[in-house]
């Protein structure tokens, strides 16, 4: 059945340029929303071609080979652009790709990236100024090769005439986004219900990045504390317990948080216990009192003014946004707070908080 839009739908052409050892997770996220606009509307609300250097095959990163639609010299028009890029993105960027992408730029309404891609545009100085998303394990590496560009933790970043985002599934929750500006909630949403994607993760949302990645392996102590302080969030635990637990002083213990996690080990212990709450507000319909004590905090009142200086917004007002935006599945929300997946020692609510502390 047709799906009803209540606008005039002129068709989007979107060009996908492939570089090589490219992840095709990260492609056809970006692909399959737009597919799915298409045949839910019954228009052609978008078309997407792909592009390489000359037209010819590109290795993805798992070792298919793809053929493009076209190079890029024959790319028609396009109103959007987006680079898909994945490992070993420095040397896959070529002069010929910056020449392109610049020009491009100029004519497109819309450039961006996905996984990797984002570095491509760095490149070609069109993230200057910009915030943008790209997989984690490129974060610092961008950080240091392109100082002006305003690199996020985030899933994905739409900035202006700028879309980027990580890698894997990241590219659809960006697709549908950008969808539901063109043509509303409900098209995204309806076009989520149709993948089984639970949730429509927007730009709040940050990658999963272990701490692993952020310590390296020399720092078990501090990755041993972490975890603890993971598992016991209801029920803080003293900080000198903690640093007990790890054989420190407390002194050495606050000296390992602000060296690595640029943070207190009470602020971090405390940003957690937030994170989490924010996690619980936004997928269960847990009382804004019991989640205060499930997150460990003494009084309402106290978790509510806690809350509010992290994220800048009353918990209140976050449930209400939460419950505003459309629902991707028809079945009931749980009633209870184990369907919530619980926090692990590598569990995001702890990577979104370890770039929380990071001036990036």
């Amino acid at each position: 059945m047709a799906y009803d839009i209540s606008k005039p739908a002129p068709t989007q052409t979107i060009g996908f340029l492939l570089l090589d050892q490219f992840t095709l997770i990260s492609l056809a996220s970006a692909v399959e929303p737009l597919r799915m606009a298409n045949q839910l509307t019954g228009q052609e609300l978008y078309r997407w071609q792909t592009f390489s250097l000359g037209g010819e095959q590109v290795w993805a990163s798992d070792g298919m080979p793809i053929t493009p639609d076209s190079s890029i010299n024959n790319a028609s028009m396009l109103d959007t652009v987006i680079v898909c890029g994945g490992t070993g993105i420095q040397s896959a960027v070529t002069r010929e790709h910056i020449t392109w992408l610049r020009v491009q730029a100029r004519r497109s309404k819309r450039i961006g990236g996905v996984c990797t891609g984002s570095w491509a545009l760095a490149q070609a100085g069109l993230l200057d100024g910009f915030d943008c998303s790209v997989h984690w394990e490129f974060l610092a590496a961008m950080q240091e090769a392109f100082p002006r560009v305003n690199l996020s933790p985030s899933l994905f970043t739409l900035d202006r005439d700028r879309l980027t985002s990580s890698g894997g599934t990241a590219p659809m929750d960006m697709m549908l986004h950008l969808i539901s500006r063109d043509y509303g909630h409900e098209l995204a949403a309806a076009i989520s219900e149709m993948f089984v994607y639970e949730r429509i993760r927007d730009e709040q949302d940050h990658q999963r990045v272990p701490l692993k990645h952020m310590l390296g392996t020399h720092q078990p102590k501090l990755q041993e504390i972490v975890a603890l302080m993971e598992a016991n969030l209801e029920e803080p635990i003293d900080l000198d317990d903690l640093a007990n637990y790890a054989d420190l002083s407390r002194r050495q213990l606050e000296r390992l948080f602000q060296k690595y996690l640029h943070s207190s080990p009470s602020r971090y212990y405390l940003k957690l216990r937030l994170i989490r709450a924010r996690q619980l507000l936004k997928q269960t319909p847990i009382s804004i009192v019991e989640l205060s004590v499930v997150c460990g905090f003494v009084s309402t009142p106290h978790f509510s003014k806690c809350y509010r200086e992290c994220f800048g917004v009353p918990p209140s007002e976050e449930r209400s946004v939460a419950q505003t935006q459309p629902r991707v599945t028809a079945r009931p929300i749980a009633q209870a707070l184990p369907s919530v997946k619980p926090m692990s020692s590598l569990d995001q609510a702890r990577d979104e908080l370890t770039f929380a502390s990071i001036k990036i």
